[in-house]
Order: C-alpha cells, then structure tokens, then sequence
C-alpha cells in the first residue's frame, strides 16, 4: 500500500513501483496517488492532488479533505491488512497514518525522509517509534537516523536517474518551436495551486521585463500534471507575452533554455542535473513564513545550495521575491558569461554529490527485502 501526498512523491511512487514489479511480477498495489502512480498500474482510491497543499494557512483551509483522506486511508489500512506500506512523503500526513499502521501491526517504510537536518531534528525519535525503516535519499542524512539507532538506508536520489530528456536539444528546439539564435527562459512556478497563485504572476512580470532588455527573449513554461489548463491560462492570459505551454516533457524544456526560473523544490534539483542556470523564487503565507523563520535553522531552502552547504543558486524569498529582483538574476545570468559558467560548474558539483543513481531500484530492492522479512 502506498500514501503520496504531492506531485514529486507520486512520481517517486510510480518510478519504485515500475523497478518493484520487474523483480516481482506478482506484486500488487494500492492507495492514495495521482496520475503517474495510476499509470503505472497502482490502484489509486483517493486522488492526493485533492490536497498538494503547502503551508500552514493552506493546511488549515483544507484541513476538512486532508482529515477526510487521513480517515480513509486509516480504513485501507485495516480493510486491506497490506504487507508492507510505503509512506512517500508528506510528512505530518504520513507520520500519523504510519503510527496507526504500526498499531494495526502492518510493517511501515517512509521514503524521502522529513528534512530533520532543516527543522526538529528531535522526530527522528518520534518517526523511529511508528516506522520500520527510513529510506533517505541524501547521503548526509543517514547520521541523523545512526545516532538515534533508527533503521536507515541511504537508496540515492530519484531525480539522478529520470532527468534525462527524450531527445536532443536541437530537436527540441525545433519541436518546440523556439529560436536557438535568441535567449530562452524557463518558468517552473510549481505542481501545487497555490505555488502557481503567488509565484506565477511575479514570473510573469519578471519575464516582461526580461523582454523589455531582450526583445527577442523566449518564454517556455512545463506545466506539472497537477495543474489544470484553466488555471494556467487564466494566469498567462493577464501577460501581454507569448510563453509556450509544453506538456509532460519538463527536462526537455529545461534543456533548451539559457536561465530558469524556479519554484524551490525537487525542480531546483532537476535542473541542476541538467546543468542549467537558474534563480530560486519562493512565497508563502506571511504565517507560514514567519513561522518558517522561527523554526528552520539552516541558511538555505534550495536543494543545490542545502547538497552543497554554499550559496551556489540566489534565492529570492517572500519580499525579496519581486520582478525587479528576479529580472536582474535572469538578466545577469544571461549577460555575464563567467558568472554563468561558475553556476554550472557548481551545479555539475551538486550532481556528483548524489551520486551515479539507482535510487528507484535500490528503493524497490529494500521493499522486497522487507516483504520477506
């Protein structure tokens, strides 16, 4: 059984469980996902995009439907009695029905670990207590879980062996329409509502203002399959601009441009295994940000700079996320060559830190050491 809250965990889900069926072919799957875990054959009954939400204010809006999932999944639980469930994710959700699990008896593994070196690192007691074993996905993290003899295993990141694109950069270009001879910028503003509300616009004037200074500057946006079209072409439709709207090939896209702008998240590591360029840009609810402030206690949100311990990629965070800050890290990007080329080769750095891949088999190979256990 599995519980994915969030666009990436569905992918995570959906990419383990493809790997878990070639070394089982008999294995069956079921639970709470979205679209990539249902194509890859897992029996989706309840639809996480319902609740993608970040924050606390968000939370607390769908507070009802996140309940009401929780519940349902809690009477899977004991209606189904799987062999083993797979928390992906989502943590405040996850942590509560792997407790419950672990009551019913049901073995528990947690895949991509709650991020205990930013904020609390005292769960990692509390999640040792309701789990069996802790996958994580940075090699620097498996201390945190020693130190507390929590079972853990270091399987690699997902993102190194799916960011690949489909074709050749020049095919790309071509596919898509786009001149190589003029700038291309990306907008990722994210695979949740409320990331597309509040970052999107400001993308949008930043890219106005890019064209503004690059006139034959091209625009190019992924859209996450957690997105409507609607939603989407009510934001582009306020911005006099033409931005292309390619579906379901994200690293493609990413490929072919010279800056990105992105939401934090696993995007930021995407991209810099592709070894673009980009700048970070992050709202939230002026609650959830304060409370933010109060409790993380690292320095960075981007995944480049937390893997690398180093400012390499600026973040633009809440008030400091403005089109006029985020035009000038596009435009500096583009015009100073040297700085450029130090970002990629600090990007090149982050990817040798995670290392040659394999995470989603290694992931499927830990379950099946489970099952027999």
């Amino acid at each position: 059984m599995f519980s994915a809250g969030e666009s990436s965990g569905d992918q995570h889900a959906a990419n383990m469980f493809v790997e878990l069926q070639k070394l089982q072919s008999d294995i069956v799957g079921l639970g709470m996902g979205s679209a990539k875990m249902a194509q890859a054959g897992i029996d989706i009954r309840y639809d996480s995009a319902n609740i993608a939400v970040i924050g606390v204010v968000e939370v607390i809006k769908h507070y009802a439907e996140i309940r009401r999932a929780l519940t349902l999944m809690q009477q899977l639980v004991s209606s189904e009695r799987p062999d083993l469930l797979v928390c992906v994710d989502y943590k405040e959700f996850n942590f509560k029905l792997a407790r419950y699990a672990k009551q019913q008896g049901i073995k528990v593994l947690f895949y991509v670990s709650p991020q205990v070196w930013a904020w609390r690192p005292g769960r990692v007691k509390a999640y040792g207590k309701v789990i069996d074993m802790m996958a994580v996905i940075f090699p620097f993290e498996t201390a945190y879980y020693d130190a507390e003899n929590v079972p853990v295993r270091y399987i690699g990141h997902p993102s190194v062996d799916k960011v690949h694109a489909q074709f050749g950069k020049d095919e790309d270009l071509s596919h898509f329409g786009l001149d190589k001879n003029h700038p291309i910028v990306g907008l990722l503003p994210g695979s949740r509502t409320n990331e597309i509300k509040r970052l999107l616009p400001v993308m949008l004037a930043a890219a106005k203002k890019i064209q503004d200074n690059f006139p034959g500057c091209q625009f190019i946006l992924p859209q996450a399959d957690s997105i409507s079209d609607v939603m989407l072409e009510d934001c582009i439709s306020q911005s006099p601009l033409n931005i292309t709207v390619i579906k379901n090939q994200p690293y493609d896209v990413i490929q072919c441009c010279d800056a990105v702008m992105t939401s934090s998240g696993t995007a930021t590591l995407e991209i810099a295994l592709l070894n673009v360029p980009m700048v970070i840009v992050y709202k939230l609810s002026t609650l959830t940000y304060w409370l933010g402030r109060w409790l993380v206690n690292i320095p960075f949100i981007g995944l480049p700079n937390i893997v690398l311990g180093k400012s390499i990629i600026k973040e633009l965070i809440q008030h400091a996320a403005t089109a006029e800050n985020l035009s000038a890290e596009v435009i500096k990007i583009m015009t100073d060559q040297s700085y450029a080329e130090q970002m990629r080769e600090n990007l090149n750095s982050v990817k040798q830190q995670l290392g040659q891949g394999g995470g989603s088999r290694n992931m499927a190979q830990l379950v099946v050491e489970m099952l027999l256990v």
